[in-house]
């Protein structure tokens, strides 16, 4: 694996369990965030937070327009933005 910042963060996998022990979101981000530094392996990370959206804006917005069946308007809603700023993100990570 590789040790850059952005490497540690997209490369890193998660085990997931098939326990009923369901953990929120929250939980998972932290669980996320807590082994994406324990991976940096000495490397200091630079804009980190537009790193995070950028990694995870594709999946929340492919995961609510398939639960939408690509209904747009929907989906707008549902992210709580306009309909405009929906489509040029679909555009972004060519999901139109």
């Amino acid at each position: 694996m590789s040790t850059t910042p952005l490497a540690v963060l997209t490369e890193t996998t998660f085990e997931v369990s098939n326990e009923k022990n369901h953990r929120t979101l929250r939980e998972c981000i932290a669980t996320a965030m807590d082994d994406y530094f324990h991976h940096l392996d000495g490397h200091e990370p630079e804009n980190l937070y537009n790193m995070v959206l950028r990694e995870m804006e594709e999946p929340l917005l492919r995961a609510v327009l398939d639960y939408t069946r690509s209904n747009q308007s929907r989906a707008a809603i549902m992210l709580g933005l306009n309909r405009g700023t929906l489509r040029k993100k679909m555009k972004q990570y060519n999901l139109d």
